[in-house]
Formats: C-alpha cells, sequence, structure tokens
C-alpha cells in the first residue's frame, strides 16, 4: 500500500488513471495534451505556410486528445472569456501587425499560466513594432544569411526531455539569426560558417528554447521555415514535445534553471 492513500484511493486511481494523470499534468507525468484546450492562430506572410501547418498539426493535436480552437483572425486574443479557459496558444503568424488591445490579451493570458508554443517566423518574426511580445518569445529573428542553405543543428542539452534522446542533424533551410534572450533555457544551437556573412563566422546561435514570460511556458524553435521541413523527423519531434510542455504550464511547478549567458 502507498502511504498516504487508503485503499479506496488506490482503487480510484487504479480504476480512473486518466482522470488524475493525463488531464491534469500532475507532477511526475509525461507531458500530454489530453484534456488540454488550444488556440491555434494562423495568417500573416503566406510564405511560411501558416494554412498547411493548420493541415499538419491540428489533426494531431486532436489525435492527442486536445480540444482544438482554429482562428485566422487576431481578435481572439481580445476574447477574454477564451483566452482563460486556455492551456495553450500556438501561433504562426509572421510579419503581422497586432493592435494594442490584441497583443495585451495575449500577454496577459501567458503570463496568467497559458502556454504558448510555435516556430520559426511565425513565432519568432510576428510583430515587429512590438517589443514586449518579443520579450515573451525571447528572441527576435533578424537576418537568414545566404536564405535557404545547408546547415547543422547541434543538441546541446541531453537530458531535457524535447530533446532527449535526439542525435545532431542536417538541414536544407534557411539558418536563423536572431536576437536572443540570455534568460532562455537552450536546448539546439548551431554554427555559422561565415560563408555568407564573414563578420559572423563561428557565431554559435540558439535554435531551440524554453523560457517562462510571467507564469506561462514558452517553447520556440527556430525550424520549420516551410511545411516541407517538418519531413525531417527530429524537427517535428522538436516541435511536438515542445508543444506538450508548453501546454502543462497551469499543471506542473515552475521549472528553474540557472544558465547565464553573461557574468
Amino acid at each position: 500500500m502507498v502511504q498516504g492513500l487508503s485503499l479506496a484511493a488506490l482503487a480510484i486511481l487504479f480504476l480512473f488513471p486518466q482522470q488524475f494523470c493525463t488531464a491534469s499534468g500532475s507532477n511526475g507525468q509525461t507531458p500530454s495534451l489530453k484534456g488540454k484546450k488550444v488556440l491555434y492562430v494562423y495568417g500573416g506572410w503566406e510564405g511560411h505556410d501558416p494554412g498547411p501547418s493548420v493541415d499538419l498539426f491540428v489533426p494531431w493535436l486532436r489525435s492527442e486528445g486536445a480540444e482544438v480552437v482554429v482562428s485566422d483572425n487576431l481578435d481572439s486574443y481580445t476574447d477574454a472569456e477564451l483566452m482563460e479557459s486556455l492551456d495553450l496558444v500556438i501561433q504562426i503568424w509572421t510579419m503581422g501587425k497586432i493592435t494594442r488591445e490584441q497583443e495585451a490579451g495575449l500577454l496577459k493570458a501567458v503570463r496568467s499560466g497559458v502556454g504558448l508554443a510555435g516556430w520559426h517566423g511565425g513565432t519568432g518574426d510576428s510583430f515587429r513594432d512590438n517589443v514586449e511580445y518579443q520579450f515573451m518569445v525571447g528572441g527576435q529573428w533578424v537576418a537568414h544569411p545566404g536564405g535557404v542553405i545547408d546547415y547543422r543543428v547541434n543538441i546541446t542539452n541531453h537530458e531535457d526531455p524535447v530533446t532527449k534522446d535526439l542525435k545532431d542533424f542536417a538541414m536544407h533551410s534557411e539558418q536563423y539569426y536572431m536576437h536572443v534572450d540570455p534568460n532562455v533555457k537552450v536546448l539546439a544551437t548551431t554554427t555559422f560558417t561565415g560563408e555568407h556573412a564573414f563578420w559572423i563566422e563561428d557565431c554559435v546561435m540558439p535554435v531551440v528554447w524554453k523560457k517562462y514570460y510571467g507564469n506561462g511556458r514558452v517553447f520556440y524553435s527556430s525550424l520549420g521555415h516551410v511545411i516541407g521541413d517538418f519531413n525531417g523527423p527530429e524537427v517535428l519531434e522538436i516541435q511536438k514535445r515542445g508543444i506538450r510542455w508548453a501546454a502543462e504550464s497551469k499543471y506542473h511547478p515552475r521549472e528553474e534553471w540557472k544558465d547565464p549567458k553573461y557574468r
């Protein structure tokens, strides 16, 4: 018998384990989307395949047991009742304009514990005039020297569940050069050769990171320039794991990590 649990309580846990572990995401359990409510917001520049991303990720989210609200309008962020009901926002919206009211609704939700997950320019180059939004994400795209090129992604954290058991891998896509918050937890990086911008030779740039904004978990990957990039198994697996992690803000104790980049 487990100390502190009655036989009746043990029977309930045995008969209805998902009620207590999967939906709630209680501490020690594998991150899960079962029972989570997700807002999937897409739009902006079409070159980053926001529409095709819906076709790829929304069926998967629903297969994982999530309730998904799909929106092609940033006004969803002004719906206070909707935003308060969420566990996660996934946003794929490149180079757009967001109103003060829309931004405030999103920021408030994440600060209160709603997770945020996204990738590439759909999250890391969304609203160039909005620095508080960039503060929340933890980085902002500024260049991709050479355009679509060959480069490598190096897994730098082999203990975090998002990248555990994954190996370094090759990409043929845009290699994002970003301005990055030093307070993020970096999980993967890439190194620039200097071939297309000699002054950044050997610069090591974060590619995948986790952070908090208030009480909300934020997950970002700079991979995924076009939907075909997710044919790479590592690219897709990292994104799926990151989405699951970000959806658990309200159900897990706050993670703590101390990895300062400057002293």
